[in-house]
């Protein structure tokens, strides 16, 4: 088994770019699974219910992308037209201010420099840029990938309940009931996670961009999106969200006033996120720390790129399932509850302690040997 386990994990790490596809289509068939599950308890054919079930959510992605794309293009649009004055600001206001607070050499943040720098590199740039333009090798299988996920994805749903019943089949009888056990218990941290995780994610995105759009930013709608999509990471879409913010706020308005405001939207959001739609949405099953989970993040891209920080998360909840397993094992074993022989190396001895209460020195005595 242990042979097995680290093949696997070999192969995958081995294959890690050409998984992703498969990955994604996986997770989607694993989402949808319940809802064509339901639909065959209303009496309807397996194969039908899972055609109802992928046009179904083809539509509503269709539809999601119709909305998002126009607006994304304009967000960035209005993004590139107000740079010149995200520029002029840290120019001529915020660099200013950090080498006076910090007493800094003006020269360390010569923005004329750093200009003359990027100019020199600019050669260099295009001319990477025209080989990638090139090279349609990457274009080519990156739309093989698109292309792919849906095709993977509805055979994989139509399969899927023959999949998991082959793989119990597999299992050694000996080890089937608690593999079964340990696998319901997955199932049910993986479902409050991964669907109560997207859950929280729109309705975060949907409130930022809402509010920073209320409080007059203009780039409120992308910074809401950013920071929603980023919430999957404890702290990272709020840290990234406010600061952009904070930028937008100074850059556009200048005043306290919509700085108060948008932090009054991110303490809002967070005590919404906190107290409102992760016990709600996500529940207390999965039990990560945030440092646990940033681990699992940096480890999963560093370890398998980007189809590793997609996995990180899931992956980590069944090792928090495992590991919780492991360790009601360990607490029903001889080695936990089995009493050991007294320590003969263990002495006690007397201890003194000295008390200085400024008139002079006392000395108190304890004898500990009576003491267990």
């Amino acid at each position: 088994m242990l042979a097995i386990i680290i093949t696997l994990g070999l192969l995958v790490w081995l294959l890690a770019p050409v998984l992703m596809p498969f990955a994604v289509a996986a997770m989607l068939a694993y989402l949808s699974d319940p809802l064509a599950d339901r639909l065959e308890r209303l009496g309807l054919g397996r194969s039908l219910a899972v055609s109802i079930v992928f046009v179904l959510l083809i539509l509503v992605i269709a539809a999601a992308l119709l909305l998002l794309v126009p607006l994304i293009v304009r967000q960035i649009e209005n993004l590139v037209l107000n740079f010149p004055h995200y520029v002029e600001w840290g120019r001529d206001r915020a660099l200013p201010w950090v080498q006076a607070k910090l007493h800094l050499d003006p020269k360390a943040f010569d923005t004329d420099r750093l200009v003359d720098q990027i100019k020199q590199h600019i050669g260099s740039i295009g001319t990477v840029l025209g080989k990638i333009s090139r090279s349609g090798v990457s274009v080519v299988a990156w739309l093989t990938n698109l292309l792919l996920i849906p095709v993977v994805w509805f055979y994989l749903l139509r399969d899927w309940d023959r999949l998991v019943a082959w793989i119990d089949r597999m299992l050694p009888r000996s080890v089937e009931p608690t593999v079964a056990h340990l696998a319901r218990e997955s199932d049910a941290v993986l479902g409050a996670f991964v669907r109560g995780q997207l859950l929280v994610m729109l309705a975060l995105a949907i409130y930022y961009g809402v509010a920073l759009t209320l409080v007059g930013i203009s780039v409120g709608p992308l910074i809401g999106m950013v920071a929603g999509l980023l919430s999957f990471v404890p702290y990272l879409g709020f840290i990234t969200g406010f600061g952009a913010s904070l930028i937008a706020s100074l850059v556009q308005h200048g005043d306290w006033e919509h700085l108060l405001l948008v932090v009054g939207v991110f303490v809002v959001g967070q005590l919404l996120e906190g107290y409102v739609l992760v016990p709600r949405l996500v529940g207390e099953k999965i039990g990560l720390h945030p440092v646990a989970v940033i681990f699992a993040v940096l480890a999963g891209g560093y370890l398998f790129g980007f189809l590793g920080v997609l996995l990180a998360l899931p992956a980590a909840s069944v090792i928090l399932v495992l590991l919780r397993y492991l360790a009601q094992r360990y607490k029903q074993s001889d080695l936990y509850t089995e009493m050991g022989e007294p320590d003969s190396a263990i002495i006690e001895v007397d201890v003194a302690v000295e008390i200085d209460d400024g008139a002079g020195t006392a000395a108190q005595v304890a004898d500990n040997r009576d003491k267990p």
